[in-house]
């Protein structure tokens, strides 16, 4: 009887008989039962008859044997799904992997379900949210048994859920490195207002470096991803008195948007405005010229995470310091 019986979902029933045991045997050995003594020969039996009808345990029975679901749900705000988030998602992935937990994403770009729907129908163990969510929903969602819930960059009442990462030692580290050279600093912010939960902090290291050092306020310009429109911030920078001379930008994608505005402009990086981004996406190392970038350590950044998720399952204090998020600076020619 091998394959999926009249195309419906295979149960342990279908298993039993395929192998020749009772329903109690198959749950005993597929859910490797401590306190029962199996034959070796029936093991195999029942794992290859599991194997040929292409047998997995549902969701529901599995959160009915362990007393907990597998899942760890996601939380992704409406964010574009580029390179570094993409490569944080299959990191996180694979760590949870590593035990035994599925890391399951919701986005909640328009026009998803909403959140509450969403975690009622998975019911999962955890909730790792990438951006702040009211503390009611979040109280709501351990009422209905979701063990732990935390937000990567906190939430709006903060001293209830503070960040995991921080994003201000990435503006901060920018900063630094062109303050060696340059006196007077702008800061080319996204034209995408839901990116401000990461924009905003790394303005603030930023500015904070600047009053360290005893340098002007930056020059803060909002920079579409359109050249055309980026020249115009360009000009104010160069306009500036003190002219503005480095850059630093959001993210590789708005300072790339800054060098094509340069070029349009007759300008070079870094001979008339230094630019320096964030992420080392694939084509920075081929922009023209090629761009020096902040580089962070995204899979230390999901072990971190899963662990924190994983301690609080198990019912361990959790520790009240950020996540490790080591910080390089990937020299290359705009800055």
């Amino acid at each position: 009887m091998a394959g999926r019986p009249n195309g419906r979902r295979v149960t342990s029933g279908d298993v039993a008989r395929e192998a020749g045991v009772s329903r109690a045997t198959v749950s005993y050995v597929l859910n490797d039962n401590p306190h029962q003594t199996i034959p070796e020969a029936t093991r195999r039996r029942v794992w290859d008859a599991a194997a040929r009808l292409g047998y997995a345990p549902s969701a529901a029975a599995r959160t009915l044997r362990t007393g907990r679901s597998d899942i760890v749900l996601g939380l992704l705000p409406d964010w574009p799904i580029q390179h570094v988030l993409g490569r944080l998602i299959q990191q996180l992935t694979n760590a949870f992997a590593e035990h035994e937990l599925t890391f399951l994403v919701h986005s909640s770009a328009q026009p998803a379900r909403p959140l509450r729907e969403i975690w009622k129908t998975v019911t999962p163990a955890a909730v790792l949210a990438l951006h702040d969510f009211p503390e009611s929903e979040a109280a709501a969602m351990r009422a209905a048994g979701t063990e732990v819930v935390l937000a990567v960059h906190g939430s709006t009442e903060r001293e209830l859920r503070p960040p995991l990462v921080s994003e201000e030692p990435i503006g901060a580290a920018q900063a630094r490195y062109l303050a060696d050279v340059h006196h007077r600093l702008g800061y080319a912010y996204p034209d995408l207002p839901r990116l401000d939960v990461l924009a905003q902090p790394r303005v603030e290291g930023v500015r904070g470096v600047c009053a360290e050092l005893g340098l002007p306020e930056p020059d803060v310009r909002t920079v579409p991803l359109s050249p055309d429109d980026a020249v115009e911030a360009v000009k104010a920078w160069l306009a500036a008195e003190p002219p503005v001379t480095g850059i630093c930008a959001f993210n590789d994608d708005v300072a790339q948007t800054v060098l094509v505005a340069l070029r349009s402009l007759g300008l070079s990086a870094p001979d008339d405005l230094a630019v320096i981004g964030v992420d080392d996406i694939p084509g920075s190392a081929t922009a023209q010229p090629p761009l020096t970038t902040v580089v962070r350590d995204i899979d230390a950044i999901a072990q971190g995470l899963a662990r924190r998720i994983v301690d609080a399952l198990d019912g361990k204090e959790l520790p009240m310091g950020l996540i490790e998020d080591t910080l390089r600076i990937r020299i290359r020619r705009s800055a």
